[in-house]
């Protein structure tokens, strides 16, 4: 009996989320539908997330007029916003792959009335031009929030290095020469891909004392229970 009346509070919980809380509702899209190209099922995002890392990469950028960045699964749009006021000139672009995200992330975009914002759908980069940016954000998108659970040996068939390799590997092709690519908080390291022979290390930021931990697999999907990857900047080298 008391299983029950634990389960129906569960469910009115979430039924009342779902009729009140847009963000949620983003979230359980996901959950349900897992469209093809999907990596991160979560759909958790708060302002100035990673206050530290936007800091280094302005200053990394500080010599580019009107830089153009993209922002890699923006979610509802909280990245958006606080890479404009650490890039106060830049051109900023989201891709999202969750509709309703997109949805919830225009109509704060209509509100800003800020023209130099835009936000498209999108599982990947295939349709962005070649050398089109000078900086592209991947924060906490290329994981799957379940590979954290304990017992977990291997990424796949979550998550698989192929997968992260690609998407990597097309980040480089929308980058110029010059241009940054900002990860953080993905299942793989970028230093284990092809395309990071492109790439010199530009920051590394230790992870927060205390902090739950991405955990990291390697390019056979295996778990590298030792692991721990600080390397979060990368500029694409010139010529």
């Amino acid at each position: 009996m008391t299983d029950m009346l634990g389960l129906l509070r569960r469910v009115r919980r979430a039924l009342r989320r779902l009729a009140t809380e847009p963000r949620y509702i983003s979230e359980w899209t996901m959950r349900l539908w897992r469209p093809s190209g999907a990596f991160q099922p979560f759909n958790h995002t708060v302002p100035n997330r990673y206050p530290v890392i936007f800091r280094l990469a302005a200053e990394a950028v500080s010599g580019t007029v009107a830089p153009r960045i993209l922002s890699f699964g923006c979610s509802v749009g909280d990245e958006l916003f606080s890479l404009r006021s650490y890039f106060p000139d830049a051109f900023i672009t989201g891709i999202d792959i969750n509709r309703w995200n997109v949805a919830l992330c225009r109509i704060r975009l209509a509100r800003a009335r800020d023209r130099r914002l835009r936000v498209a759908v999108g599982s990947s980069t295939v349709n962005e031009a070649a050398e089109s940016y000078d900086a592209i954000f991947c924060m906490a998108v290329l994981r799957h929030g379940a590979l954290g659970a304990d017992g977990v040996e291997r990424s796949d068939p979550l998550l698989s290095f192929a997968d992260f390799a690609r998407q990597t590997s097309d980040f480089a092709r929308c980058l110029r020469p010059g241009g940054l690519l900002v990860l953080r908080h993905s299942n793989f390291r970028f230093s284990d891909t092809p395309a990071s022979a492109e790439f010199d290390v530009v920051a590394r930021v230790p992870h927060r004392a205390g902090g739950a931990r991405t955990p990291l697999f390697g390019p056979d999907n295996r778990r590298l229970p030792d692991a721990v990857d600080e390397e979060v900047i990368f500029r694409k080298r010139r010529g």
